[in-house]
């Protein structure tokens, strides 16, 4: 797969050091801000690569998409020749608009793209369709 954005996207991994930055004082102060969502995906990119790191897998292989028609994935990790799209949402209603976007992925010739996910508040697994599921934040 050719690389699509040029820029990448960065994650601040400490969430605490960075709500302390931001002069964030509460877990509640957090909870109802703007950039709620935001920390929750660094909380979520930050539990996976801590996950790779404990595995022993120092430098793992994963990567956000955005096409130029402004298409997102949040993460893809790319396993045994295939990349496995994964979306991470604040959210405890997820439904399938979440995995609109895998569609430009089986679009890109060559690439092979396994099952996909939504990391979000939804306490337990549920298909959404017969190739992404739900994933609890909890399980990571």
């Amino acid at each position: 797969m050719k690389r699509a954005v040029k820029t990448p996207k960065l994650y601040f991994l400490d969430t605490g050091l960075a709500a302390y930055l931001l002069k964030w004082k509460t877990p509640e102060v957090l909870e109802a801000g703007a950039m709620a969502g935001a920390f929750f995906e660094t909380f979520v990119i930050a539990e996976i690569l801590k996950s790779n790191y404990n595995a022993g897998v120092l430098e793992p292989s994963l990567y956000y998409y955005r096409d130029k028609d402004g298409k997102e994935v949040d993460l893809l990790i790319e396993q045994n020749g295939a990349v496995y799209p994964v979306e991470i949402k604040k959210t405890s209603n997820p439904g399938k608009k979440y995995i609109a976007n895998f569609a430009a992925l089986e679009k890109i010739k060559g690439l092979t793209v396994g099952a996909g996910g939504v990391i979000c508040m939804y306490e337990k697994s549920v298909h959404l369709n017969d190739k992404s599921v739900t994933i609890p934040v909890t399980w990571l």
